[in-house]
Order: structure tokens, then C-alpha cells, then sequence
């Protein structure tokens, strides 16, 4: 088989906006990178999200950490990609309460927060009103958490995979890593390239960046991480004026995040965008990667937006779409070299927080590859953590194996 291209310092596989950041802080970092995705440029997760870069939802611990870190990362970014760009808007978020055991929910969790750095104001029914003057009457209040922000996620990927050529790295698209190689030492193997549908290629590292279809990555390697899609539908309304100020979402958003459950879950989450589209979420829900429109699920989100939004009962939805979140069973994403393959490093399992924290585990990555001293602690994302024997849960097998899948489409 014939050669890809040039040998590299480091094969990034997948081209989502994990992936993306990864070869963007490499490249900076001086590495000699080539990225490799199966489909096209941000046509998995990334394309079938929101964008968005929240505080607001994570509880206080390692993931918090993270979020901080990658909140201050993203400003710099979007100066250096320029905002309109990528569309950053720093907007902020708005948490609200239908009810006052809610609201005592969500000051508890705010309290805890802001320990960790952040800024989250206590609002009651009419600060809400003053926030969002389209919101339904007579709820309870809620917190304004300034810190939250948006990014539009295929563009954010691509300008970063952008600058990431700009500054050496190549990528190429539509082709697949079919094996990982690696020499034997002992038990363990030192990684030296990778196979693709395409041809090799050499490198020295590997990065598993590759989102819902890490697991099958990781198998490559002859290692295991447990990930496993988790489905969740958006629905995108007619272009309209801004009416919606913030990214706005009920008390129960945050407890579904934090879930393990497989069953539907579904919570109000509204948001506009810098086209005048309001998007409309959020549900989960862990059936493989089942691709069937749901309009069960998609009544109930719109029945649910109503409710908080009630001049949406006027508005003309133009389209649906869904997407797979990669989700790990302890909620944290992998980052950083696995210990049990040298020369083999993650990306992954950020569920539905990779847009959040891609620049923060891009430049850990670059660090781990260069051995540079970590910004933020890598031990609580070690892949190596679920080395005990997997739950019947996390045995379920995806039904499309990576190396076969065709490249998502987002419709």
C-alpha cells in the first residue's frame, strides 16, 4: 500500500471542532500534524449542535474546571479568528424556575459555582421579565450567568482546521483509519502510524479525536473506552427578529446533562442565532446510532418551548435535526496520553460539551505531545479509569462501526 503523504509528528483523527482545536494548538505548538476524518470537516457531532460555551450547566468539579479554562481560550480565539467568523457572541445564560423548590435548587448549585470562579446572579420573576421580556409570566425566577457564550460549531471547526494549515498541518477528508500500528514491547506497543482507506501513514503519535466512534478508534489501538451515542433532536424556527436575548433553559436541562439514564429525557432549552433562527432542544436519549425523526419528540420539545416561550405557539418551524453525543458513563471526557499504548492520546467523550471545551483539550493535547506542563489537572480524564469491569450498559455495541460508516450528514 502506498503512502498517504510525508511522515508526521502526530495523525489527529477525526475533523470535528475537538479535532479541529487539537491540530490548531499542535500546528501552534510547532508539530508536524495530519488530521484524517472519515467523513467531512465538522459532519458528525459538531454539525448537529448548538455552539454552545457554558459554565452554567456544569457542576462544580473537574468538568467545571475545564469549562473555565476553555471559556478563556475561546475569547482568545475568537479575537484571533476574528468573531464574526465563527459568529462568537458572548451573550450569556439565563437558568430559569417555574417553581420555588427550583429555584432553591439552582441558588445551591450557584453558590457552589461560584467557589470555582463563576459569576452567577440570582434573578426573581421580573429581573427574568427585564432579561427576557418574551418569557412566560409568573415563574419563580432564575440565574443570569453573564460567562456563557456561542459559537456557530461547523464554522468555529473549520477556521480552526484553517489556521491549523495556515501553519503546516494537512487534512485530509473522506478517508479512514482502518488500523492503528503500533511496534510490540513487551505487552504494550509504541505507536508508529496509522492505515487508512487511503494509504499510511507514519507518525510517531496518534490522537483520538475521532467523537462518537472513539470507542471503535480505541479498538484500533487495541485498547477500550466505553462511549456510546447518545441521540438527541433540535428544531430550527422560521428566521425571526431577536426576541431571545440569551441561551435560556429550564431547571431540569441541567439534571439531564448530569444523567446516566438510557431512556428519553427532555428538558426546554431555547437560543437564538446570529441568523435569526431560534433553536429549539434539548432531549437524550441512548438507542445506537438510530437516525429515525422522532416527531413524538419533537412535539414534546415544542410543546415545551411554548410553555416558556409562549410567542413561539405563532412560529413556523422550518426544519429538524439530529445528532449523537459521545457519552462516557462518568460524564467526563478522555484527554491526554494513554497509559497503556505509548504514543497514543485522546480527544473524546465530551458529550454534548465538546464545542465548550475544545480549545482547552487542544492545547492539553499539544501539551501532553510536547511535554509541556498541563494547564489543568489530566488525572479525572485518564482513559485508562474504566479498566474495571464494564456495567451490561456499557457493553452495548454502536451499530456502525467506525471504519464502516459512511460521513454524517446533517439534515
Amino acid at each position: 500500500m502506498a503512502d498517504l503523504g510525508p511522515p508526521a509528528d502526530v495523525v489527529i483523527v477525526g475533523a470535528g471542532v475537538v479535532g479541529a482545536a487539537c491540530a490548531y494548538y499542535a500546528a501552534r505548538a510547532g508539530l508536524r500534524v495530519a488530521v484524517v476524518e472519515a467523513g467531512a470537516i465538522a459532519g458528525g457531532t459538531t454539525g448537529s449542535g448548538e455552539g454552545n460555551l457554558l459554565v452554567s450547566d456544569k457542576e462544580p468539579g473537574p468538568e467545571l474546571d475545564l469549562a473555565l479554562a476553555s471559556l478563556r481560550l475561546w475569547h482568545e480565539l475568537a479575537e484571533d479568528l476574528a468573531p464574526a467568523d465563527v459568529e462568537y457572541e458572548p451573550k450569556g445564560g439565563v437558568v430559569v424556575a417555574e417553581a420555588p423548590e427550583s429555584l432553591a435548587a439552582l441558588t445551591k448549585l450557584a453558590e457552589a459555582q461560584r467557589s470555582y470562579g463563576v459569576r452567577a446572579e440570582r434573578v426573581d420573576g421580573a429581573g427574568l421579565a427585564e432579561l427576557e421580556p418574551h418569557l412566560a409570566p409568573g415563574l419563580a425566577g432564575g440565574m443570569h450567568y453573564p460567562q456563557d457564550a456561542q459559537v456557530q460549531p461547523m464554522l468555529a471547526a473549520a477556521c480552526l482546521l484553517r489556521r491549523a494549515r495556515e501553519l503546516g498541518a494537512r487534512v485530509y477528508t473522506g478517508v479512514r483509519v482502518v488500523d492503528v500500528v503500533a511496534t510490540d514491547q513487551g505487552s504494550e506497543g509504541r505507536i508508529t502510524g496509522v492505515v487508512t482507506s487511503a494509504g499510511r501513514l507514519a507518525a510517531g503519535a496518534v490522537v483520538n479525536a475521532a467523537g462518537t466512534w472513539s470507542g471503535e478508534v480505541a479498538l484500533l489501538a487495541g485498547v477500550s473506552l466505553p462511549i456510546q451515542p447518545r441521540r438527541g433532536f433540535i428544531l430550527v424556527t422560521e428566521p425571526l427578529p431577536p426576541l431571545v436575548r440569551h441561551k435560556v433553559y429550564d431547571a431540569g436541562y441541567v439534571a439531564n446533562v448530569a444523567s446516566s439514564s438510557a431512556g428519553l429525557e427532555t428538558s426546554t432549552v431555547v437560543e437564538g442565532t446570529r441568523g435569526g433562527t431560534i433553536l429549539i432542544g434539548a432531549s437524550r436519549e441512548r438507542v445506537g446510532f438510530d437516525r429515525t425523526l422522532s416527531v413524538p419528540v419533537l412535539a414534546r420539545l415544542a410543546a415545551q418551548a411554548v410553555r416558556l416561550f409562549p410567542f413561539l405557539e405563532r412560529v413556523s418551524t422550518i426544519r429538524a435535526y439530529r445528532g449523537f453525543r459521545p457519552y462516557l458513563p462518568d460524564h467526563l471526557p478522555v484527554i491526554g496520553p494513554d497509559p497503556r499504548v505509548e504514543g497514543l492520546f485522546h480527544a473524546c467523550g465530551h458529550e454534548g460539551a465538546g464545542v465548550g471545551l475544545a480549545p482547552v483539550t487542544g492545547s492539553l493535547v499539544a501539551a501532553a505531545l510536547t511535554g509541556a506542563e498541563p494547564a489543568v489537572d489530566l488525572r479525572p480524564f485518564r482513559a485508562d479509569r474504566f479498566d474495571d469491569p464494564p456495567t451490561p450498559a456499557d457493553q452495548q455495541h454502536a451499530e456502525q462501526p467506525y471504519a464502516e460508516r459512511p460521513g454524517e450528514v446533517r439534515g
